[in-house]
């Protein structure tokens, strides 16, 4: 992705390859430094630094989640900050959260991840 895309596209393309389950292609889009904080355990959720432990939390997920699809209800951003409202399921089930991203140099460097309940 060119530097010059908007943090909205990224995302996109980010969940895109969520949806597929591309491990490789999600961390393309991270820098080396990224953090990912999920959402669980409440109340604060786990928080993973660098490339290395995103990438394990990754495959690790996707190990468990089978099933797992984010649908993104409302999506807006400028070209370093991006918020995405979205619908996870997982077959039978759901949740809606929002995710609140910050982008260094083109790439994911922060990915903040909140739901509701």
């Amino acid at each position: 992705m060119s530097e010059s895309a908007s943090a909205v596209e990224i995302v996109i393309e980010f969940n895109a390859a969520f949806n597929r389950h591309d491990v490789e292609a999600m961390m393309r889009l991270t820098s080396a430094d990224t953090v990912f904080e999920n959402t669980n355990p409440a109340p604060d959720g786990a928080r993973y630094s660098g490339k290395s432990a995103v990438t394990q939390f990754w495959r690790d997920f996707f190990r468990e989640a089978p099933n797992a699809h984010i649908d993104i209800e409302e999506i807006f951003g400028n070209e370093s900050r991006c918020v995405m409202r979205w619908r996870y399921t997982w077959g039978a089930g759901h949740i809606r959260g929002v995710d609140i991203f910050t982008l260094k140099d083109g790439l994911i460097a922060e990915k903040f991840s909140y739901v509701k309940g």
